[in-house]
């Protein structure tokens, strides 16, 4: 397939990722009693490694393309619903800080994968 073996480190990366992102849903809602960010964040934090893999597993490197876009865009997202739960009080900035971290480096991977993806 398009990606096989070269994106291992986006890949690895990406579901630990969502492996933090679903703790921390379990914890938002047994602790917070928090329901509906949560939810946001782990549709969109987890959406982002499903997305990866997709692209690696594409046909074709239009599809690699498309499929790594969305998962940029699902990490803006999720960077969105991580400051959102800062900002309201339900994260505080440990745990804000450790998680948007995460998040802002695949960001950058993702960033760098598709400039090169479209260069060639």
């Amino acid at each position: 397939m398009m990606g096989e073996g070269k994106e291992n480190v986006i890949a690895e990366k990406s579901f630990a990722f969502a492996v933090r992102v679903v703790q921390l849903y379990k914890w938002l809602k047994k602790e917070k009693q928090e329901y509906e960010l949560s939810k946001q964040l782990l549709r969109s934090g987890t959406s982002v490694g499903a997305n990866i893999e997709e692209a690696i597993g594409g046909f074709s490197k239009k599809d690699f393309t498309a499929k790594m876009g969305i998962a940029y865009k699902e990490i803006r997202e999720t960077l969105y619903w991580l400051r959102l739960l800062k900002a309201t009080g339900i994260l505080d900035e440990k745990q804000f800080q450790s998680l948007y971290a995460d998040a802002e480096e695949l960001k950058k991977i993702l960033i760098a994968i598709l400039k090169s993806a479209r260069a060639n």
